[in-house]
């Protein structure tokens, strides 16, 4: 297949999708192409889309591919959209989720542990939003449910994968700044 038509058909699959494309599915999708020249065209693609600088971009998150708003556009969208961003979490859901980013999996003692604070109504929060998802159970006395983040976190946060979290140290600098 030509690369150009093989390019607009990606971009038009990334297009119609409304979740993140990985390239397995695009593989499943274009079975006649092999797997190194799809992925090829894909980089192509997303490099020549990304660098017009319009009003969308093509990311990579959550194991696959979206086409998304450039982040610096956000506000004149939710102006058009009369939206609000979407529900903030509270403060002990946003801290009981960073303990979950970063310590996962983990039950809801070993957050009660590192926050010194009970967390259960924040794990609800978390689940209602699908940011979390439960991972098993620990092979301890009680069994207690062990809590990891979801794709859906990965989405919401704009994330590739866990590895971009900043580290703990980077996260202790940005604070210190402030």
């Amino acid at each position: 297949m030509e690369k150009e038509r093989l390019k607009a058909i990606v971009e038009a699959i990334l297009f119609a999708a409304d979740e993140p494309v990985s390239v397995e599915k695009l593989v499943e999708v274009l079975p006649e192409v092999p797997r190194e020249e799809l992925e090829v065209a894909l980089r192509e693609m997303v490099a020549d889309f990304n660098g017009s600088r319009g009003g969308v971009e093509i990311r990579e998150i959550a194991g696959g591919f979206r086409i998304s708003t450039r982040p610096e556009y956000h506000e004149w969208i939710r102006t058009y959209l009369k939206t609000r961003p979407s529900a903030k979490l509270s403060l002990a859901s946003l801290e009981t989720l960073a303990v979950i980013a970063y310590k996962q999996p983990v039950t809801l003692p070993e957050i009660l542990q590192i926050r010194s604070i009970k967390s259960t109504s924040a794990i609800k929060t978390l689940l209602e939003k699908k940011l979390i998802v439960s991972r098993g159970r620990k092979n301890v006395v009680g069994r207690p449910i062990l809590y990891g983040t979801s794709k859906e976190f990965l989405i919401h946060f704009g994330l590739k994968d866990l590895s971009e979290l900043p580290t703990l140290e980077e996260f202790e600098e940005i604070m210190g700044q402030e």
